[in-house]
């Protein structure tokens, strides 16, 4: 008889290669590790925080060159296209710091994308602890903790955006009045307090300055040291986390090489104008797509108008929203179906489908709003009436939400009863036998599920049927 050995292909890289492939491993081991139960969470939630320390630090650095100031005056600088145009002091000291100040637009865009990065590690930490159901119990206050933060750090970038003085920050001005004069009773008396008179005025950056450098981020980071839970065990040795250089080192090179805001090709702030084609940072691109989609709708109530359209896009749906996220845990049992019945029968299981649907359903809502904010983009590259592209959000907003409900419901049915068939009866091999009758049978293999059937940690049974221990 002649046993055939099994071949084995060459292998590539060298020992250089084997080494740094054992070095990523363990990075990303190291970084994974300090909370097991939800290990991708963690990670998020650290990357947020390193985000927002990045923010400060670099904030700090542009404090010396920045000028919160409204007053007028003529740009006499490097940037040859604006020389003499009238610009406020604000966006003066933005120029300089960009074109002047050596590595200061380095500053700058670290400063912003740093913001943004925040902002996005904070949704996927909300993400990863909604789809796997960590948020009742032990897990509330955190969860309630990470869904304050979400609207804090939208206010704090978009307060940023104000400041540079530019025609986007005279867009976002022109957004925040319209949502502000909406408010029945008190809008008019809102928007002249914070403006100190007429808007635009002369106080708006010089107020929204303090509150973005002060208010802002001490919430913030009151609520990042909330949410951070010291182990009770004092620690061997203090180790570096590999997220801190790798959040750092990405802020960095987005910084050096992705452009972002550059004010000099936008122009200064005009009162009445705003830049063509211009939508705000993504992280408020769904309330830019709700405002862009309502339909004008106003009503007479004792003679004085109330603009709907502006009200319920600017302020109901954004509240909705954030209180939707923050009582969801209170309904998760009864919208799974994991409560208990009355009588001598057992608990109903509880239906993490629903669960699942709720929330492709909340992110393809969310997605429409924000590509809603890119309409007129739409209209022009695929050469559509903009009144058709409107109307076919709007349609999309009220439908698509709800076909994406029942089809991941019919999804993820569709993939437990597979599991649960592989479970009762193993898992199809592809090898098939014949038997001494003449028949052919197909040769299943016992699932992976059942190696450690039981365990309430799903990694270690994924880790044991990898033979990791």
């Amino acid at each position: 008889m002649r046993v055939v050995g099994r071949h084995h292909p060459p292998q590539s890289g060298g020992p250089a290669g084997k080494r740094l492939a054992a070095g990523t491993r363990r990075l990303v081991r190291d970084a994974l590790r300090r909370d097991p139960e939800d290990r991708w969470a963690a990670a998020f939630g650290r990357i947020a925080g390193y985000s927002f320390a990045v923010a400060v630090v670099t904030g700090v650095l542009l404090l010396p060159f920045f000028r919160p100031s409204m007053a007028p005056t003529a740009y006499r600088g490097s940037y040859r296209l604006l020389d003499g145009v009238p610009v406020s002091q604000a966006y003066r000291s933005v120029l300089a710091i960009s074109l002047d100040v050596r590595g200061g637009l380095l500053i700058r865009q670290v400063h912003h994308w740093s913001a943004n990065l925040f902002v996005a590690a904070i949704c996927l930490r909300l993400l990863r602890a909604f789809f796997g159901g960590r948020f009742s119990g032990r897990a509330l206050p955190g969860w309630l903790i990470w869904v304050a933060l979400l609207p804090l750090g939208m206010l704090a970038a978009y307060t940023g955006t104000i400041l540079p003085g530019d025609m986007l920050s005279g867009g976002s001005v022109s957004v925040i009045t319209g949502v502000l004069l909406s408010v029945p009773v008190i809008g008019t008396h809102l928007v002249f307090w914070i403006f100190g008179g007429a808007p635009p005025g002369h106080q708006i950056i010089g107020r929204d300055y303090w509150v973005h450098i002060l208010v802002l981020p001490a919430l913030a980071g009151a609520l990042l040291l909330a949410s951070f839970r010291p182990s009770l065990r004092w620690p061997r040795r203090v180790r570096l986390d590999p997220l801190l250089p790798f959040t750092c080192a990405v802020l960095v090179l987005l910084g050096a090489i992705a452009q972002i805001n550059p004010v000099w090709l936008i122009g200064p702030s005009q009162p009445g104008s705003i830049s063509s084609g211009s939508v705000p940072d993504w992280y408020m691109a769904f309330l830019d797509g709700t405002l862009r989609i309502m339909p004008a709708w106003e009503l007479s109530i004792g003679g004085h108008p109330l603009a709907l359209g502006v009200l319920i896009a600017g302020l109901v749906v954004p509240a909705l929203f954030f209180t939707c996220l923050a009582v969801y845990p209170m309904a998760d049992r009864r919208i799974t179906g994991g409560r208990s019945q009355r009588g001598l029968l057992p608990p109903t299981p509880a239906d993490p489908a629903n669960r699942t649907a709720a929330g492709v359903a909340g992110i393809s809502l969310y997605g429409l709003l924000w590509a809603a904010a890119a309409n007129d983009q739409i209209a022009y590259h695929l050469q559509i009436p903009l009144y058709t592209v409107t109307w076919i959000f709007r349609v999309l907003v009220l439908v698509g939400p709800a076909l994406a409900f029942g089809i991941t419901r019919v999804i993820c049915h569709a993939l437990a009863d597979r599991r649960r068939d592989e479970e009762l009866h193993g898992r199809e091999a592809g090898r098939i036998v014949r038997n001494p009758q003449g028949g052919y049978t197909e040769i299943r293999e016992p699932a992976a599920r059942q190696i450690l059937e039981g365990d309430p940690r799903p990694w270690a049974s994924r880790a044991a049927a990898r033979g990791d221990g």
